[in-house]
């Protein structure tokens, strides 16, 4: 009993993981070029991505997206220097974003795409 329980919740969970991923995704791609140093507001959008990219590498591999969870965290190193000092990303920086956002752009799709011919 116990354990239809926990699947049931994990279930909730992975739904709920799965159905905000997409949209996760988009705004830190979209706020990518708001991140430089130049801006205003630099850091709001590197907070909020760095947080948001750090729920899905911790949440991801514990419902079931390891790969999602992996690439999450690589993204998520590439804002770290800059989230911790509180400043704006080099020109180098924002490259290093760019493709590490595509790379979790790239499993999250292929993972989302299995769970849902799974049926889950």
């Amino acid at each position: 009993m116990h354990a239809d329980q926990f699947e049931v919740r994990l279930a909730k969970v992975r739904h709920r993981f799965a159905t905000t991923l997409e949209s996760k995704i988009k705004d830190a791609v979209v706020s990518a070029n708001r991140m430089s140093r130049s801006n205003d507001g630099v850091t709001r959008h590197i907070n909020e991505a760095y947080r948001s990219l750090h729920g899905i590498s911790g949440i991801g591999p514990t419902v079931g997206f390891c790969a999602t969870g992996e690439a999450a965290r690589a993204a998520e190193v590439t804002l770290m220097p800059a989230y911790r000092e509180s400043r704006g990303l080099t020109e180098n920086e924002v490259l290093s974003l760019k493709k590490a956002l595509e790379g979790l752009r790239a499993a999250a799709s292929l993972e989302l795409r299995s769970m849902y011919q799974r049926g889950g």
